[in-house]
C-alpha cells in the first residue's frame, strides 16, 4: 500500500484534503508508553496552516484526537489511531479543476490514473494536508527516539536561491505580491543515531529516509552528506578519516558521507538536504488544457495556497527522518 510505511514501526495515513477527517494508524509502539500530547501539539503547530504571512489563509487547529490504542493516556499494545478533523474547507474553489489541471500539480496524473472518480478538492490525497498525519507518526517517533538519545532537527538553508533571512523574506514578499511562489532547500541533522542501522542495497538508510521524505508532496530531490558536491571532489578530499575519540569510539574527522556508509549508519550524524519546489497553485495565468473539451485553455488558480511551502515543510522533514530511523532501530533489535 502506497499510504503505508515501515516494517516494525509501521503506519498508514488516510483521508483527503477536504474529507471530514485525515489521520494515521500506527503499529509497533511499545506498550505502556505515554505520548506527551502537549509536545506533540506544539510539533504539529509548526506545520499547521494559517500561521504567518507566508502560509495559506486556511486555518485548521490540527489537534489530533486519539480514538484507539490508548488507555488512560498510555499505549496498550493495540494499533494507535489518531484523527484530525477538517473544519475549514472550501471545496467549491476547486470545481473547475475537474476539467482543467493545474500545471505543476498532480491533477493531470490523477485524472489519468483515477479518472472522474478522483477527489480534486484541495488536491485530494495529493495535498500537503496529508503531512499532518505524517507529523503525528513522526512526532511520536521523535519522543521515542529522544529516550534513545537521538535528536533530529531541520532548518531552512535557502528560499528562492537566497540564503540570508532578509533576502528570503524580500523574495517571498515579492512573489506573494505577484501571485507567484518560491521553493527552497531544507537541511536535516540527526544526532545520536547508533552505528549499524540499515542494510546494504535496497534496505539502506538513505533509501529508507528518502522514501519517507518523498511522502512530502513538494520534495523533488535529496542528498546526503556532501551530496552532489562530492561529484566534484577527489577521493582524498571526499573520504572521511577515521580516528578514536576520547571514549574509544570510532569517529570520522569530517562527515562527507553524511553518517551513512554502504547503507548502514556509521555513528556520525545523519545529514541530508531536500529540495522543495515552488507551490504549483499560483495566481498568475497559465497555459493548461480542458480535458473534457479537448482543447488548450488559460487557467488562473483561485483558492487559498501557500506562496512558499518551505517553512511548513521543516517539521515534516523531521517527522519523515524520525519514522525511518525509529523503524530501523526496532529492526536492529529483532
Amino acid at each position: 500500500m502506497s499510504n503505508s510505511f515501515g516494517s516494525r514501526y509501521r503506519f498508514t495515513i488516510f483521508g483527503q484534503s477536504h474529507a471530514p477527517a485525515i489521520g494515521v494508524t500506527i503499529e509497533g509502539l511499545p506498550a505502556g508508553f505515554a505520548p506527551d500530547m502537549e509536545a506533540l501539539g506544539a510539533f504539529l503547530a509548526r506545520r499547521a496552516p494559517g500561521q504567518g504571512p507566508y502560509s495559506t489563509p486556511r486555518k485548521e487547529a490540527d489537534r489530533p484526537e486519539f480514538i484507539a490504542g490508548l488507555v488512560d493516556g498510555h499505549t496498550c499494545g493495540a494499533p494507535v489511531t489518531a484523527v484530525i478533523y477538517n473544519t475549514n474547507t472550501r471545496s467549491g474553489d476547486y470545481e473547475n479543476l475537474r476539467r482543467v489541471p493545474r500545471p505543476g500539480h498532480a491533477d493531470y496524473a490523477a485524472w489519468i490514473k483515477y479518472g472522474a472518480a478522483r477527489d480534486v478538492a484541495g488536491g485530494g490525497q495529493f495535498s500537503g494536508r496529508l503531512t499532518a498525519p505524517l507529523c503525528i507518526a513522526g512526532g511520536v517517533a521523535l519522543q521515542l527516539l529522544e529516550r534513545e538519545g537521538v535528536s533530529i532537527r531541520a532548518r531552512i538553508l535557502s528560499i528562492g536561491g537566497e540564503t540570508e533571512p532578509e533576502k528570503m523574506r524580500a523574495g517571498l514578499d515579492a512573489a506573494k505580491a505577484a501571485g507567484d511562489s518560491l521553493g527552497g532547500v531544507i537541511e536535516c541533522v540527526c544526532e545520536g543515531v547508533p552505528a549499524g542501522l540499515g542494510e546494504p542495497m535496497f534496505g539502506g538508510m538513505e533509501n529508507r529516509i528518502s522514501q519517507a521524505v518523498f511522502a512530502i508532496p513538494a520534495v523533488k530531490g535529496i542528498e546526503f552528506g556532501a551530496g552532489f558536491t562530492a561529484a566534484g571532489l577527489t577521493g582524498s578530499q571526499n573520504n572521511d578519516p577515521f580516528y578514536y575519540d576520547a571514549s574509544g569510539v570510532v569517529r570520522t574527522r569530517t562527515n562527507n558521507h553524511g553518517g551513512i556508509l554502504g547503507g548502514i549508519t556509521s555513528g556520525m550524524p545523519i545529514v541530508f538536504r531536500a529540495a522543495v519546489k515552488p507551490t504549483p497553485s499560483i495566481g498568475i495565468e497559465q497555459d493548461s488544457v480542458d480535458l473534457t473539451a479537448g482543447e488548450s485553455v488559460k487557467l488562473t488558480v483561485s483558492g487559498r495556497h501557500d506562496p512558499c511551502i518551505v517553512p511548513r515543510a521543516v517539521p515534516c522533514m523531521e517527522a519523515a527522518a524520525a519514522c525511518a530511523i525509529y523503524d530501523a532501530l526496532l529492526e536492529n533489535r529483532n
